[in-house]
């Protein structure tokens, strides 16, 4: 058995870095400008002298209706300075995350031209999971008490296959994320193919965006869960071919295989095996065969719809 997973790891090794030079592409001579505002550094030492100096800067932090009393318990209260040391522990200088953002901007700035970039500010916001990152056209916030560590104690409370990302090496990844989001063109169908394209093409841009980041990050997953899924690609295909899911409407098959999810769920012995999102696995790998069976740019593949992007792509998943 260890024998068959090396092996696999190596050819799915090798298709990586045959995708990886489908999207690799020059943009030293793409200029960008990266600022990024420490906010957390400023607002957790404030004072009553400085308090009124940092929310003339950040007006948008600080409705309006809030009395400063509130801003102060906020900057006292014990569990956000936890959290504010912790950050600062983590993040000592933002020097490696500005130049891998700084990279990201200039990908995203080839692909799309009108693109700029947005000022960054980053901040806590007390463990807020469902904003860790937040994009707006000229601003972009990094809830940088999300990116402490998966093995970090604060994460406890949270399950595991959600802490396992809560890491600074998935930073630029949810960055890319969200900004992607502008670029996106929503289908209409709701069959579970076209859903699991439509999934497909999110992490294609993120192949375009961040062609040096693993397969891993870009998913979210562990590197066991790229294993098993390597091997087992064939056998979930499969599956939902038999089980006739593909042109299926049935709602519960993106809870069962889209939506993040400790385990995907087929109903058999294997599912507390297998990483959730199998269906978006899937979707990607359909966009990428898409992608080097096709003369297409990133631009016109956005545009395409996800049935006929299954039809061109001649996916076969490896054996």
């Amino acid at each position: 058995m260890n024998k068959i997973i090396g092996i696999a790891v190596i050819i799915f090794t090798i298709v990586s870095c045959k995708q990886e030079a489908k999207t690799f592409v020059d943009v030293s001579n793409i200029n960008v400008d990266v600022k990024i505002n420490r906010f957390e550094q400023q607002f957790y030492i404030a004072n009553e002298t400085n308090l009124e100096k940092l929310k003339n800067q950040y007006p948008y932090l600080f409705p309006s209706q809030n009395a400063d009393s509130i801003w102060f318990q906020k900057i006292n209260n014990s569990e956000e300075q936890l959290l504010f040391k912790k950050s600062q522990e983590v993040f000592k200088n933002f020097d490696e995350e500005k130049a891998q953002i700084e990279d990201l901007f200039k990908h995203i700035t080839y692909y799309h031209p009108t693109f700029k970039s947005p000022k960054i500010i980053t901040l806590i916001t007390n463990l807020d999971y469902e904003n860790k990152i937040m994009y707006a056209d000229s601003l972009l916030f990094i809830s940088l008490d999300m990116y402490l560590g998966k093995k970090e104690e604060v994460y406890n409370d949270f399950p595991e296959y959600l802490s396992k990302n809560y890491d600074k090496s998935q930073l630029t990844v949810d960055i890319a994320n969200a900004i992607s989001e502008r670029f996106l063109i929503a289908g209409r169908n709701r069959q579970f193919i076209d859903e699991m394209v439509n999934e497909g093409k999110k992490l294609y841009l993120l192949d375009c965006y961040l062609p040096n980041v693993s397969d891993a990050n870009k998913i979210g997953y562990l590197e066991d869960e790229i294993e098993w899924i390597t091997l087992n690609e064939t056998q979930i295909w499969t599956y939902f071919v038999e089980n006739n899911l593909l042109y299926s409407t049935d709602s519960q098959l993106s809870k069962r295989f889209i939506d993040n999810a400790p385990f995907s769920k087929f109903y058999i012995n294997i599912d507390k095996e297998s990483p959730g999102r199998v269906g978006v696995w899937l979707g990607w790998q359909i966009v990428r065969s898409y992608m080097n069976n096709n003369n297409v740019t990133l631009s016109q593949l956005l545009r395409t719809n996800a049935d006929e992007i299954f039809k061109k792509s001649k996916y076969k998943p490896k054996k």
